[in-house]
């Protein structure tokens, strides 16, 4: 009867760690935000709302406790709010008529062949690299992606969006001030139409499937590595060189070998999403990766991180079975030689 006291007790314990402990600890580590969300114009309208009563409620606050110094920074940063609410709602509102348009690919791949490839590649139409990565990096701070599978990874909107204005876009505008501009400019200076034409080209040339490898080399291998390989034992330096990239944003970004462990498919969906969510004022840019080309990042870094994930669930209850059968023989064991012992 000791001893299943004991059992209770160390059961009692693991179960507050397991289901009390640990969740509070999650939630403080990693904070609850909305779910990922691939209408970028209806996301943008809702967070950028959110810090406006955000900023209303800590003004409040310094109001209420008279102090001066705090008035003046909430009133700033609520003002600062209002105006990134406006400026980005009426960004998507004049990219709708542009997604709404339906493009003409032939005026499409005019505009980008006479736009674009001054700086982007588009090998599979024949349009290689204006100058090798280095050179692209040092030149422009990140090399520039191939445009031929665009159109296959990013949604409409995003791309009419990016084409326009990719500081807004990518939500990155807080980088780009005193004078700093974005490496892409904006051609919100086109007509919505030939947006639309410039969008629809893209996705006319886009592959109909991609490997999740082919995914990531396309969205993340710009910035980010993968220092200890897939399956298949490769890995991948980031095109763009550490010294570049660092410059550009800030700091090296990780290295992404083994992020679906100590991050998690959840997490990495969130931040690829919307970076600002869990690290507002991150260099990081929303990518804006459909939701399929997302969970295909998501997929090939379980390949390179978490390779033995299906076997060790498939594992897991086998194993669990031999405990329970383990301990019952355990239990009979003993219960026979305390029998012999009195």
């Amino acid at each position: 009867m000791r001893e299943l006291k004991i059992l209770a007790v160390v059961v009692v314990l693991t179960l507050i760690t397991y289901w009390g402990v640990e969740p509070f600890a999650h939630s403080q580590m990693h904070p609850h935000v909305d779910v990922p969300n691939y209408d970028f114009a209806q996301a943008d309208k809702m967070t950028s709302a959110e810090n406006v009563e955000k900023a209303k409620v800590e003004l409040e606050k310094a109001k209420k406790a008279d102090d001066k110094k705090a008035i003046k920074s909430a009133t700033t940063d609520l003002t600062n709010a209002e105006n990134f609410e406006k400026d980005t709602n009426a960004f998507w509102a004049t990219t709708k008529e542009a997604i709404a348009d339906k493009g003409n690919v032939a005026n499409g791949e005019v505009l980008v062949t006479s736009n674009c490839t001054a700086c982007h590649s588009i090998e599979a139409k024949g349009f290689p690299k204006v100058m090798d990565n280095a050179s692209s990096a040092a030149a422009y701070g990140v090399v520039p992606p191939d445009l031929g599978t665009a159109g296959k990874l990013y949604t409409k909107e995003y791309l009419a969006g990016f084409v326009m204005n990719p500081a807004r876009a990518s939500k990155v505008t807080h980088k780009f001030v005193d004078g700093r501009v974005h490496p892409m400019p904006g051609f919100d200076w086109m007509q919505p139409q030939e947006i639309a034409d410039i969008v629809a080209y893209l996705q006319s040339i886009a592959p109909k499937t991609m490997t999740d490898k082919e995914v990531f080399n396309n969205a993340c291998q710009r910035c980010h590595s993968i220092k200890y390989g897939d399956m298949q034992g490769g890995t991948m330096q980031a095109y763009t060189p550490s010294e570049n990239i660092k410059a550009y944003m800030g700091k090296i970004p990780p290295d992404l070998s083994q992020y679906i462990k100590s991050r998690g498919p959840k997490y990495i969906h969130e931040f690829v999403n919307d970076p600002q969510k869990h690290l507002e004022g991150t260099a990081m840019p929303r990518v804006g990766l459909t939701l399929e080309s997302e969970k295909q990042v998501v997929g090939y870094l379980e390949e390179v991180g978490d390779s033995k994930k299906a076997q060790r669930e498939e594992l897991g209850p086998k194993f669990l079975i031999y405990l329970v059968i383990f301990a019952i023989f355990a239990w009979l064991w003993k219960s026979k030689q305390w029998r012999e012992m009195h």
